[in-house]
């Protein structure tokens, strides 16, 4: 069975989703390799482990490097959903006490959340804004204009992702994008969720409007949401 990685960032924190064996060779070159290449921007991550049938020394070895690898870029790497069979490995091996390991992946995204986490670094303001949208392009575009803005920015392509970061952090405002799937529940979820909060609606239009139109438009939008009185007097 071939190991296949499945990525996807949730917040500021990403997690890997492996599935097959982790072993010598092909495999253990793999995901030392997808984690040096997510360690040119990311400096969170999850390994999900829930779908890994075997792993050998190798593998695990590849794994303490990779973890390695995170911690000396001032980041960290943790397990989910670790197989009982790779759980004795690691106590086996006294290896148990150099993993951070947790049961789901929202119990390590709440960990990586928490004041002291490498995920976690206050911008000016302290404003933490989550954007849900289902363009990555247009997601990345959010995350560089809002940093620069001083705004504090988490990001989501989909609402199940977004509903477990609105259950680890708090959040001042939601940009949400249109046409976001999810059954049924998962949208009645997201929108008692999101009653609590200020939410701005980005239109289908949003994504292919000017890029400093839509920047300043945006910025404006925001500053009256979060402050109508001072944004009505800008």
């Amino acid at each position: 069975m071939l190991l296949s990685l499945e990525t996807r960032d949730v917040g500021q924190v990403t997690i890997v989703r492996c599935n097959g064996r982790i072993v010598v060779g092909d495999a253990s070159d793999s995901l030392r390799n997808h984690v040096t290449f997510l360690l040119q921007d990311r400096r969170a991550i999850i390994l999900h482990l829930g779908d890994v049938a075997f792993v050998d020394s190798s593998g695990l070895g590849t794994i303490v490097r990779s973890l390695t690898a995170v911690r000396q870029k001032g980041g960290d790497l943790k397990l989910c959903n670790v197989p009982e069979h790779t759980r004795k490995v690691l106590k086996m091996t006294n290896l148990t006490a150099l993993f951070d390991t947790h049961d789901s992946e929202e119990s390590a995204v709440s960990a990586f959340y928490r004041a002291s986490s490498p995920a976690h670094k206050p911008t000016q303001n302290g404003i933490n804004i989550m954007c849900v949208h289902r363009n990555a392009d247009v997601l990345a575009y959010l995350r560089a204009l809002l940093h620069r803005a001083g705004y504090e920015v988490s990001t989501s392509g989909n609402l199940p992702d977004a509903l477990l970061l609105m259950r680890v952090t708090n959040f001042r405002l939601l940009l949400v994008g249109a046409d976001l799937a999810g059954s049924p529940a998962t949208q009645q979820n997201f929108a008692k969720a999101s009653a609590k909060l200020p939410v701005l609606q980005l239109g289908n239009e949003f994504s292919g409007q000017e890029a400093g139109e839509a920047a300043s438009g945006l910025l404006e939008k925001i500053v009256t949401c979060l402050n109508p009185v001072a944004g009505s007097q800008a």
